[in-house]
């Protein structure tokens, strides 16, 4: 295959001459019947430019909608009179319009769109927002006055609802509607369709490689579209040369993406007004039913109605932690689950489950997340007479790894003081699971199991303040209306507890038990997000797309067998691609190969024939 050569050349735009260094294959002639097409121009991204010479072979390998520059060209010209200027405005107008709906649904825009968004969500997740924890918002004012109003102004603490937020969601959306049907409806075109037949000059394609072969140009043909179709190509014979395409999946990717846009964008807007989340702390041994006045804190979209909560209930039977004992990870948690037994709807069978971080439990539609984890030391308070006015775990919060814990037990019914008088105690309490022992420095906890656990409490009289209306932290104690328990040196009276020990209050006015037992607690949060599976499903979506769209080429081949002036067969194949690839050269030559194998070079007449010896002639 001597004659077999590759050529990788740059498209020829109309007016210029060949590539220098490359010619026409001697013998070949253009095909009858056949002329130019007008120029057109692929403004996809990567895309072809002038091919104009190709006619219709170079367009359509990409579905991108072609852009006009100049929006006023629209209008055309001006007519003479009242009625000719309002024809022209209202022809300016429309050009206008047609021109913004092409940037809008332009890849461009909506690239630019979808950075816009990214940046937008950062100032979401960095500034505390009033749908997620009010009281944090509330906190950030009170230490910035000056950015606050500037802030409040800029929606920034209601990110996510805010106009310019929601501008950009929906000019996304409609970009990415407004890109997708289109090409969509183009690229069905083309699938129905056949790939266009060869150009005039296939020398002019990008790669272009050509020889002579003895074989009939028909023969040529036949093989070439047999071999065509078996490498998966979908071909046929259109005049004299057999037109191939292959790499669709390429456009199909690119059309899945944006798709997968849209659904995520329907999925995030779903999640966000469908949602609900509520959390509960839960000590072990008691429940939870799954209705609005449960919760211990709840909120949802605004779409979301309280008849949507799926009806089920559960029980916290037990939470196992364990932790690394030593080490440079010590303390670190190795197991972290809670037990529960649940029951769906009503009247449901009881079930057994097991929710660890990470792995939640799904019951009906929500999903049950083990967030936190907890001690509630269990105290006897009793009155003046002995008599035991409040019995209950008390769980409490940590405030470290090591969850040295705090929070505050509240008698609020039963005690009266030495009058007759009904009356109410508080105790702020601060625990520790393993107590480092009196004179080894402060009381925090040195480990987070129940290795030597102690309960150091205070206690104040009067009125708690929970009969004002007004609400209040259950963890924190409200002494503006109590006065302290005082000790021997006018303090407040406070003392630490070991596991049975207990605590007499000044004057006879009591006493509390930190008693053996000491349960532990976990706080869950049940949510619903109608969106998530959706949203998994579109991101999956998306990454398979663009997997497509940037490594599958799409790519035309034609192979032209016609008869020279001398009566030998010209072979001629190109290739042409959407974007300059290695790969094309080596497809084409493998091709070029595989069809020479069928179609054998034929001996160039220029080259000297060795003359065959006679019979008995001496060699």
């Amino acid at each position: 295959m001597s004659k077999t050569e590759t050529t990788t050349e740059t498209t020829d735009t109309p007016g210029t001459t060949d590539t220098p260094g490359t010619t026409d294959t001697p013998g070949t002639t253009d095909t009858p019947g056949t002329t130019d097409a007008p120029e057109t121009t692929d403004t996809d991204t990567g895309g072809q430019e002038a091919a104009g010479e190709l006619g219709s072979a170079g367009e359509q390998l990409s579905t991108a909608p072609q852009e006009r520059a100049v929006p006023g060209s629209f209008g055309g010209p001006r007519a003479p009179g009242a009625g000719g200027a309002l024809a022209w405005a209202g022809r300016e107008v429309l050009g206008w319009t047609r021109w913004f709906w092409r940037q809008l649904t332009s890849m461009r825009v909506a690239l630019i769109l979808l950075f816009l968004l990214s940046l937008g969500a950062i100032p979401g997740s960095l500034i505390p927002q009033d749908s997620v924890d009010e009281v944090k918002v509330r906190t950030w004012k009170a230490n910035n006055e000056f950015w606050t109003p500037v802030f409040e102004k800029l929606q920034l603490f209601d990110v996510y609802s805010s106009v310019w937020f929601s501008a950009i969601y929906i000019l996304l959306f409609v970009s990415l509607i407004g890109c997708i049907v289109p090409r969509t409806w183009q690229f069905t075109g083309q699938l129905r369709g056949r790939p266009p037949g060869a150009p005039k000059r296939l020398t002019r394609l990008p790669v272009y490689t050509t020889w002579r072969s003895g074989a009939e140009p028909e023969a040529v043909r036949e093989a070439a579209l047999a071999m065509l179709k078996k490498r998966r190509f979908r071909a046929h014979v259109a005049g004299d040369a057999v037109a191939a395409e292959k790499g669709y999946l390429r456009e199909v990717g690119n059309l899945l993406f944006h798709v997968a846009l849209i659904v995520m964008l329907v999925a995030f807007a779903a999640g966000q007004l469908f949602k609900s989340e509520g959390g509960k702390l839960i000590v072990e041994g008691d429940g939870f039913a799954n209705t609005l006045t449960q919760y211990d804190n709840f909120k949802s979209g605004s779409m979301f109605s309280v008849d949507e909560l799926p009806p089920f209930s559960f029980t916290l039977d037990r939470f196992t932690g364990t932790y690394e004992p030593n080490g440079p990870q010590k303390g670190t948690p190795r197991t972290y689950e809670a037990a529960v037994t649940y029951t769906k709807g009503t009247e449901g069978e009881e079930q057994k489950g097991l929710i660890r971080v990470n792995e939640p439990l799904e019951i009906d539609g929500a999903k049950v997340y083990l967030l936190a984890h907890g001690y509630a030391p269990v105290v006897t308070v009793r009155d003046r007479k002995g008599d035991v006015v409040y019995k209950a775990a008390v769980p409490l919060l940590p405030v470290d790894s090591n969850v040295s814990s705090t929070g505050v037990i509240k008698v609020m019914d039963g005690y009266r003081d030495k009058a007759g008088k009904k009356e109410q105690l508080g105790f702020p309490a601060f625990f520790v699971p393993t107590f480092a022992g009196k004179g080894q420095g402060q009381m925090f906890s040195e480990f987070p199991a129940l290795v030597f656990p102690a309960l150091n409490l205070s206690a104040y009289h009067g009125s708690l303040g929970v009969d004002s209306g007004v609400p209040q932290n259950v963890y924190q104690l409200d002494t503006r209306k109590m006065k302290p328990f005082k000790d021997a040196k006018g303090g407040v009276f406070k003392q630490t507890l070991l596991p049975g020990e207990t605590m007499k209050l000044p004057d006879g006015a009591g006493s509390i038990t930190f008693e053996k037992e000491i349960k532990e607690w976990a706080s869950f949060q049940i949510s619903q997000q109608p969106g998530n599976g959706l949203a998994l499903s579109g991101a999956i979506a998306a990454i398979a797309g663009l997997v497509g769209s940037l490594f599958i080429q799409r790519r035309r081949v034609w192979v032209r067998a016609v008869r020279g002036e001398d009566g030998v067969t010209v072979v001629e194949m190109a290739g042409l691609g959407r974007s300059e690839s290695a790969k094309l050269p080596e497809e084409l030559a493998d091709l070029a190969v595989t069809l020479n194998a069928q179609a054998p070079t034929a001996p160039d007449p220029a080259d000297p024939v060795d003359p065959v010896p006679a019979e008995g002639a001496e060699k």
